[in-house]
């Protein structure tokens, strides 16, 4: 634990209540930060998840595709906290199958979560997270989640493929556009391998349904056995990663491809 290195630093985690998103906004607490979390659920729901976190978090119902839910979540956390620094684009979906068989309205869904979430959140943020960063030591830190599967391809995952490497790009693109105009402000993108975690089963029970596997654990073993770690990965292995991107030991990077995947990608 770096406990402190992120105090006085406020965080905005989409999809924060389950897997991957939930990892990170503890970790961004145990580490000092004021956490904001958003996900689909009403604030009912996520009291018992979040309150074990303690005081230091926060939370507001955002669907990541409504820019008016955007701008709602811009208005709360500038009321409350008068400040943003760090900017985690972690909510998403997934879709397999193949190309033949994806519908359009299922194509644009998976955009929509994907792509244009990341989108929204950034430019509506960006002004807010320029103003902080420059009270900051190495800026504001924007965490854009991408995946492997925005660096290498899979078959019948061509829709993920192409939402997760369009985050990719936008997170270079925004990175030099800041750069180049001179703000306090840094972006890069996260790629976590096969992480256990709410979203991966419900993929699995799908694949199975499909019948492609007898049940979710003879996919975990296949995936276990063709990942040089020899295993998945837990969503804590990604919130350090995460923590590290948001705070100072990381202010020489900008526009750069974390990769958190049991060496999947280096094969």
């Amino acid at each position: 634990m770096t406990a402190g290195k992120l105090s006085e630093r406020v965080a905005f985690v989409t999809g924060g209540l389950r897997g991957i998103g939930l990892a990170c906004a503890a970790r961004l607490v145990a580490d000092g930060a004021a956490v904001v979390v958003c996900d689909l659920d009403d604030p009912g729901a996520a009291a018992p998840v979040l309150g074990p976190l303690g005081t230091a978090v926060s939370y507001i119902r955002v669907d990541v595709t409504s820019e008016t839910d955007w701008q709602a979540a811009h208005d709360f956390v500038l009321e409350r906290h008068g400040a943003l620094h760090i900017l985690v684009n972690n909510a998403g979906t997934d879709l397999t199958g193949a190309v033949e068989a994806i519908t359009l309205d299922d194509w644009r869904r998976i955009m929509a979560v994907n792509v244009d979430g990341v989108f929204l959140g950034t430019r509506i943020f960006t002004p807010l997270l320029a103003a902080s960063g420059a009270e900051v030591t190495g800026g504001s830190s924007i965490i854009n989640v991408s995946s492997i599967m925005g660096l290498v391809g899979m078959s019948e995952v061509s829709a993920y493929n192409t939402s997760k490497g369009a985050v990719r790009m936008f997170t270079k693109g925004i990175a030099m556009e800041f750069a180049a105009k001179k703000m306090p402000v840094r972006a890069n993108s996260l790629h976590p391998g096969f992480v256990e975690t709410p979203l991966l089963h419900a993929g699995f029970e799908r694949w199975v349904a499909k019948g492609i596997a007898e049940n979710a654990q003879a996919l975990i073993d296949g995936m276990n056995a063709v990942t040089p770690m020899g295993r998945l990965g837990q969503a804590d292995e990604i919130a350090g990663p995460v923590a590290f991107l948001a705070g100072p030991d990381s202010s020489f990077m900008t526009g750069a491809e974390l990769v958190i995947d049991g060496g999947w990608t280096a094969q």
